[in-house]
């Protein structure tokens, strides 16, 4: 019997709660409120994934014919407007592709390396404001992404913040199998992943903040008493204006670098970060 979307939802943030470490353990004055960033386009500019697959292609993990053929085939996938269950497997797929049979030791040594390399300059300072009004406030702050685990564990411990619930990916002694521990963290599974590290942290979930850049992620904003839109796509910025929650916009020149990019299911992320870093290099040109 094929799995639903609804109980691959489930698994996926069950899988990403369950493997989310934290950091930042000190003493909280408001321990039963937190905050949960998106990373595309919200924390960052750009797609985290993407910028980590170019790092590898560029490390000679896999070939740059091979990132090629996977943005292609993302591409097509963003362009159809549909998940459905054989597109969302394909995009889990090409997501893994580029991990299978690789160390997870060695992949989380690259991926402190990338960060240094492609991601740190590309930190939304309004963003990492946000982040640290929470921390200020004596508040967790996690951060949700559809990116693989590790990575985004990387980008929460190099930014101070608790830590973070990404996709899990299956690993079998130290080395990853190519299959998913769940699934991949994107739409409703967000949402569960945030649902389960609540019970298991013991927030209060209407005392908690969320943001992200991305219709997509409706289910997890909804899910908080205090939502916010980052970089808003068309559809959230007006769900956000309807219901009056507060919308950040830091992007500069936004229609000549870039609009705000949906985390797509999967590798769907890649073709996002590609399409901004392209728009940001000729604007860059332009300018």
């Amino acid at each position: 019997m094929q799995p639903t979307q609804a109980s691959q939802a489930t698994a996926a943030g069950a899988a990403s709660a369950a493997a989310a470490a934290v950091y930042q353990p000190e003493v909280r004055t408001d321990p039963r409120a937190g905050a949960f960033f998106d990373v595309d386009n919200t924390l960052m500019r750009g797609a985290s994934i993407y910028y980590f697959a170019k790092g590898l292609a560029a490390r000679k993990m896999f070939s740059t014919r091979d990132l090629l053929k996977m943005v292609i085939g993302q591409l097509l996938f963003r362009m159809r407007g549909a998940e459905n269950a054989g597109h969302i497997d394909a995009a889990r797929q090409a997501a893994l592709a580029f991990v299978a049979g690789q160390k997870v030791s060695d992949i989380t040594t690259l991926g402190e390396e990338i960060y240094d390399d492609t991601m740190a300059s590309r930190i939304w300072a309004g963003s990492r404001e946000l982040t640290q009004a929470h921390l200020d406030a004596g508040q967790r702050v996690w951060l949700v992404t559809a990116t693989p685990v590790e990575l985004a564990d990387i980008l929460a411990r190099r930014l101070g913040l608790t830590g973070a619930l990404g996709t899990v990916a299956e690993t079998q002694d130290g080395i990853y199998t190519g299959r998913l521990a769940g699934g991949l963290l994107h739409g409703a599974a967000k949402a569960e992943a945030v649902h389960a590290l609540a019970l298991r942290e013991c927030l209060d979930l209407s005392l908690c903040s969320a943001y992200s850049d991305s219709i997509n992620d409706l289910p997890m904003l909804e899910l908080v008493g205090h939502p916010s839109t980052v970089n808003p796509d068309a559809e959230l910025r007006a769900v956000a204006r309807k219901r009056g929650w507060p919308i950040y916009d830091f992007r500069k020149g936004r229609k000549a670098t870039m609009t705000a990019i949906p985390v797509a299911a999967g590798a769907g992320v890649v073709v996002g970060g590609l399409a901004a870093g392209i728009a940001f290099r000729r604007h860059r040109m332009a300018s």
